[in-house]
């Protein structure tokens, strides 16, 4: 059985646990189970209204950051960088784009296996990146709008220290699962 194979029976064993497990947690513990989850959806749709208008403001800021060429300079200057860690040149959109944006960095994964098949080593770096990464600026714009947190401190280097770390991370993972299995 390959590396690949049992991570992927141990991965779906835990979210099946997660999934049916904590509902009946929960029932043992006599919570009213539906109930709170509505509760929670309730909750959620306020503040979904909340927090329109710093969603609105950041997907204006990265399309003015695009069309800018904020994204083709940031490659320029990381490219020699990420290639001395070994970093495969077609994924360096993606993990340049990913700390800004979700969809974008979706697109980015999809064109990336269409161009080089699903089963290739840029496909699953890319998938693994997605995993391993963040959309940092997003989650500071967002979350900390929700939460009234105004000044972020060290929450934005961190999380793009983590983002870079997590990158290097995909690949060289992907370098040991699937070309060396």
């Amino acid at each position: 059985m390959s590396i690949a194979s049992v991570s992927t029976v141990i991965s779906n064993g835990l979210f099946l646990s997660f999934v049916a497990g904590i509902p009946l947690y929960a029932a043992c513990k006599k919570v009213p189970v539906y109930e709170t989850f509505v509760d929670g959806a309730k909750d959620g749709f306020t503040l979904a209204v909340k927090i329109i208008p710093y969603l609105v403001g950041m997907v204006v800021a990265i399309g003015m950051f695009r069309a800018a060429g904020g994204f083709t300079l940031l490659a320029h200057w990381f490219a020699p960088l990420l290639r001395l860690l070994g970093v495969p040149e077609p994924v360096l959109p993606l993990a340049l784009i990913r700390p800004f944006s979700g969809s974008a960095s979706n697109s980015l994964l999809v064109g990336l296996i269409h161009q080089y098949g699903p089963n290739s080593f840029i496909a699953h770096v890319g998938a693994t990146m997605m995993g391993s990464t963040e959309t940092t600026f997003y989650v500071v714009a967002i979350y900390f709008a929700a939460a009234n947190i105004r000044r972020t401190r060290h929450a934005i280097p961190a999380g793009l220290i983590a983002d870079f770390v997590g990158v290097v991370a995909s690949v060289w993972i992907c370098r040991l699962v699937f070309l060396h299995s």
